[in-house]
């Protein structure tokens, strides 16, 4: 009998093309991101920024929730870049203490001096995929965005479980385009 405690955990199965692509787009990205991150901004304030941006403005709470990290850390980022005067908090409402966080034009101008390696990503993208593909490969990205965010909050993903693994090596190439694909 195996007792839990000593049991080898099993080998995973080896990475499907669709994981290795994933994989290797986010190594790119995030290589591309850190080469251009001005002003030496970390990770979780440079996401609180682009998410505010993207968003517009929101409470520390939701900000929280979409970026799937606790109301502490994202308050931590919170004072950075209210610091750097970046973000302004004012309060919501009546009640005093409900707080809105947004970009402030000093936020606005550094992100628009960040943007230059994202537009020339997407001009890199735009030069190898055809008009069709552009299109195609925008609404797949953000269906594949929604699906990965969902599992920061224990959904499923369309046709999965929260946690049980997806379709293996091949399963991706023997379905083809939905029905009405362009």
């Amino acid at each position: 009998m195996t007792d839990a405690r000593t049991a080898r955990p099993q080998r995973p199965d080896p990475p499907s093309a669709l994981e290795d692509a994933l994989s290797h787009l986010q190594c790119v990205l995030v290589a591309r991101r850190t080469a251009t991150n001005p002003e030496h901004i970390n990770w979780q304030q440079y996401d609180v920024l682009e998410t505010l941006r993207i968003r517009g403005a929101m409470s520390p709470s939701r900000l929280s929730d979409a970026l799937g990290v606790s109301r502490q850390t994202a308050s931590k980022a919170l004072r950075v870049l209210k610091d750097l005067e970046l973000v302004r908090q004012t309060a919501h409402g009546e009640d005093r203490r409900e707080q809105t966080t947004s970009l402030t034009p000093k936020g606005h101008t550094f992100l628009t001096q960040a943007a230059w390696g994202r537009r020339e990503n997407a001009d890199a993208a735009a030069g190898a995929l055809s008009p069709g593909e552009r299109a195609l490969f925008a609404e797949m990205c953000q269906k594949v965005a929604d699906s990965v965010a969902a599992l920061r909050h224990g959904a499923p993903a369309e046709g999965g479980t929260p946690a049980g693994p997806g379709p293996r090596r091949g399963d991706v190439a023997d379905e083809g385009p939905e029905p009405g694909a362009v």
